[in-house]
Order: structure tokens, then C-alpha cells, then sequence
């Protein structure tokens, strides 16, 4: 299967710069696999959609602060810092820009010296290793001195940075937000709850490398980043006892899938609680093991998140979806419209 089979046509006007103001007021695409039809509605009836036994699965993480604006020490030089992922205690792997600056032993400080950065480590494509320095808690200092790191295809500013997290965030640690949840407010959560519907939360912390272009022809040859997760037990035990009884899983997202099938795939199609790294990759061809359907934002073409959802019905059902958004101007992305889709065994 090749990336270009994956590829659609997307006027640039339709990329979302700014959230709406009211969260669930975004278009909702309902794609039913079984019947073959696309119905259109608004986010807030994403409630008609969901019974009672269903379980709807968030994704909790938290987005950091993560773009830092500072200075080498022994030049005055501006350099960027997106902080990716925190290796152990206070080295952290980076994304920094121009990476050409920055070598081994390079000091950058940040903040009138609030924070500053030693350069350890070197990896491919402008990431850095450093070792913080700072006084009081770390994550306390970030969101002094830290920027929202929005997608690069936004060039809006953000005028309220809780509008790039959800209303359940919880869990620091993540580059980018999970988009799929920015559409629920704590007054749907509520009514979701009311009517029946399970809610349960894993945590996968969102690396960059979900975003990054694929560069190969080749689906079978492109290699996906690690992310860190994790699932309690508590968690577990729900989603297990609303399969045992005929319930539908829906995951929020495609972190929420990825999830939930690495850790379906780890024992046998039943969950437990786990942590650790995954880099799963999810394309037509995959049986899913856990969920049943997945609420979604819309994704960049021959992106590896296209072809995530594709596997839950088919490529060409989901690039239809994809056209009717388009002919209907549906938002994309970040800050976009959402999609319900309804899987082959829903």
C-alpha cells in the first residue's frame, strides 16, 4: 500500500485558525460503515450517538508550555526550543531551531536566567538532549516562561492557551493536544454521564512524531515514534465489563485508539493496566482488538493519522467522508470540525 493512496485535495482556506467559542458548536460528519451513509449535525449531538452501556474513552494528558524562546550565553543568539519528551529527571529531548547553533556543551538561557539549558546529546532532524537548571518546580517555571507549541499550519496567535487543552486534561507531559477532546465541555461530559454512558480515561502523551510527514512510498516501510501511556486498572475493568455485555467502545481521538489497541494487542484482546512506550502503527489491514468506533478531528493527507481511521472501515469510505467535508467546507484540523466514525462492527 503506498502514501499516495492516502493523498486528497485540501483547499488551504478550510485549515481552522481559531477555535469557536463554543466548544461543542463545531460540525459533527456521522460516517455509519454498516450503512454506508454520512449524516451531518453539530458536535453538541454527539449525545443521540452514544447508549447507555457505551463507554467513551478520553485521552487525559495535559499540553505543556512547551515552546521556549532563549539565548546562547556566549553570543546573545535567539534559539527556539520545543520540548518533546522528558527523558529522566531534567533532561528532556528537544526540537530546537536553528539546531545548527546549538552543539554539545552549547548554554542557553531563558527567562533573564529563570531557566537554563546545557546541551548533552544530539539526535537526527534538529533534536537536542539538555539538562535543565532552575530553582523551585520545573513544570511551575514552564508555564512562566513557556509558549502553547501550536501546529505549524496555524499562524493565528491563540488568544486563550486552555482553548489548545481539554477540559479534562490532567496529566503533564504532552507536545500536542489530543484534538479530538477539545469538542466536549464538562456540561456534555455531564449529560453523556446521565444518560448511561461510561466515561473512562487512559493517558498517552502526544509526541510530535504522530505530526511528522511520512517520507516514504511505502506504507510497510515507515516507522512510527514512541509515545508514552498508560491505563489503570480502573480503566480496564470498565471497558472489559462494557465489551463483556454487548457495549460499543468509542475512543476520543487517535491517541485514545492507539491506546487502547497496543494494550489489547499486549494480552489477547482484554486490557489491564500498563504503561510503557508504543509506536503502533495503524492501517487498512489492522483488526481492531478493543474499539468499536472513534470521534475524530480531520487530518492531514498521506498522513499516518488518515490512514489510522482509514483502517476502521475502508480507504475509500473514509476519503468519500473526507470529499463530502470538503464540498461542505468543513473545518480541518487542530481547531476543526469532528467526524463520529462507526466501525465495522458497530
Amino acid at each position: 500500500m503506498r502514501v499516495e493512496d492516502f493523498d486528497f485535495e485540501l483547499p488551504e482556506e478550510l485549515i481552522a485558525q481559531t477555535p469557536l467559542l463554543d466548544r461543542t458548536s463545531s460540525k459533527l460528519l456521522i460516517a455509519d460503515f454498516e450503512k454506508q451513509s454520512y449524516t451531518h449535525t453539530h458536535f453538541k449531538e454527539i449525545l443521540n450517538e452514544l447508549n447507555e452501556g457505551d463507554c467513551l474513552v478520553l485521552n487525559d494528558t495535559k499540553v505543556m508550555p512547551a515552546r521556549l524562546m532563549g539565548m546562547k550565553e556566549e553570543t546573545g543568539a535567539n534559539v527556539e526550543v520545543l520540548l518533546l519528551t522528558q527523558i529522566e529527571g531534567d533532561h528532556w529531548e528537544t526540537l530546537v531551531k536553528p539546531a545548527k547553533r546549538v552543539k554539545i556543551g552549547t548554554e542557553i538561557t531563558f527567562g533573564e536566567g529563570l531557566l537554563k539549558a546545557v546541551c548533552t546529546g544530539i539526535k537526527d532532524h534538529g533534536g537536542r538532549i539538555f539538562r535543565f537548571e532552575y530553582t523551585g518546580v520545573f513544570f511551575e517555571v514552564l508555564d512562566q516562561l513557556g509558549e502553547m507549541p501550536l501546529p505549524p499550519y496555524i499562524h493565528e496567535k491563540l488568544e486563550n492557551k486552555d482553548r489548545y487543552q481539554t477540559v479534562y486534561a490532567k496529566e503533564q507531559g504532552s507536545a500536542a493536544a489530543p484534538t479530538a477532546g477539545l469538542h466536549f465541555t464538562d456540561a456534555l461530559l455531564d449529560e453523556i454521564r446521565l444518560k448511561g454512558v461510561k466515561i473512562a480515561f487512559v493517558t498517552l502523551h502526544v509526541g510530535l512524531g504522530t505530526f511528522r510527514p511520512v517520507s516514504v512510498d511505502s506504507i510497510d516501510d515507515h516507522e512510527m515514534h514512541s509515545e508514552f501511556y498508560r491505563i489503570t486498572q480502573e480503566t480496564a475493568d470498565v471497558i472489559n465489563k462494557v465489551k463483556a455485555i454487548g457495549g460499543k467502545v468509542v475512543a476520543v481521538g487517535t491517541t485514545s485508539t492507539r491506546t487502547l489497541e497496543t494494550v489489547a494487542t499486549k494480552f489477547d484482546g482484554q486490557l489491564q493496566a500498563d504503561s510503557g512506550w508504543t509506536s503502533i502503527f495503524i492501517y487498512p489491514g489492522y483488526e481492531f482488538k478493543c474499539i468499536d468506533g472513534m470521534i475524530t478531528n480531520f487530518h492531514l493527507p498521506k498522513s499516518t493519522l488518515v490512514m489510522l481511521v482509514s483502517a476502521l472501515t475502508s480507504r475509500d469510505f473514509i476519503l468519500s467522508a473526507y470529499k463530502e467535508a470538503v464540498d461542505l467546507k468543513y473545518r480541518f484540523f487542530s481547531f476543526g470540525d469532528a467526524m463520529f466514525i462507526k466501525g465495522r462492527n458497530y
